[in-house]
């Protein structure tokens, strides 16, 4: 009996100490620069960090994180052909302190996800406010969507966004894109389905260049906005990346009032 408690008790350590070891890789992140091995596990790729791990970095808030994603594009300060759009709500705090530190423009890029009917995490386009639309006809026809049904969707869309517009901005016209360098923001990425959407549908007004700008997001981020987006900035992006909310300390919802709150103090 005493032997089989001295077994038990070994391997209940040695658990205890796996989940740590896991813990501790899931809360370790690459740090911006610092340099990284990728190695072959037969069909797995494993990245991991030749320097110490460093523990990530919380934000304490949406302003939090935005304060520090402003200092990542600090070269875009200043200029006149930048224009900061939010995608709301938990974008704006966020896109509200970016603005503010580079000195430019701020609005909201209110954008409604289209999915399929029958599977609706499947983005099969987009609809922005500001006129901007995007469908993947190739996804359309392939999931066999009849055109009366699409037609339907974005037109529960645009009731949706036109409920959005008419609270958010108070009456205040867009701010043009076109030619203008575009820096997207949300509050983090995790599938990546919604930005990318977002940033298809901005193309269609022909911005000169778009930046996506998040906190954080996953490390395989860029692949999955593929094209969409000109350039992707992170503050974090971390190994153990779970969900968005795991590096905030404060990831409450953001409200409708915040949201327009802080837009007309941008704009005034």
């Amino acid at each position: 009996m005493q032997g089989s408690g001295t077994r038990r008790n070994a391997t209940q350590k040695c658990g205890a100490e796996h989940a740590a070891r896991r813990h501790a890789t899931q809360r370790a992140r690459i740090a911006p620069g610092a340099p990284q091995t990728v190695a072959t596990r037969g069909t797995l790729n494993v990245s991991f960090q030749t320097e110490e791990p460093i523990m990530e970095r919380l934000f304490s808030d949406r302003r939090d994180a935005g304060r520090q994603l402003a200092d990542r594009l600090a070269q875009w300060a200043g200029r006149d052909d930048v224009v900061v759009l939010a995608l709301p709500r938990g974008g704006v705090p966020v896109a509200f302190e970016v603005a503010d530190a580079l000195h430019a423009p701020l609005d909201v890029l209110p954008v409604s996800k289209i999915g399929v009917p029958w599977q609706p995490e499947l983005a099969m386009g987009a609809l922005s406010s500001n006129g901007a639309q995007y469908i993947d006809q190739r996804l359309v026809r392939d999931a066999g969507l009849d055109p009366s049904r699409l037609q339907d969707e974005l037109a529960k869309a645009r009731e949706e966004l036109a409920r959005r517009e008419s609270r958010y901005r108070e009456g205040r016209a867009p701010v043009p894109v076109a030619g203008r360098i575009a820096i997207v923001v949300d509050d983090g990425m995790a599938t990546g389905a919604s930005l990318t959407a977002a940033a298809l549908a901005l193309a269609s007004l022909r911005p000169a260049r778009i930046v996506a700008a998040l906190p954080v997001a996953p490390v395989d981020a860029r692949r999955r906005v593929g094209d969409a987006v000109d350039e992707l900035v992170c503050v974090q992006q971390p190994v153990g990346f779970m969900s968005v909310g795991q590096f905030y300390e404060d990831f409450g919802q953001t409200s409708d009032a915040e949201v327009t709150e802080l837009l007309a103090r941008a704009a005034h």
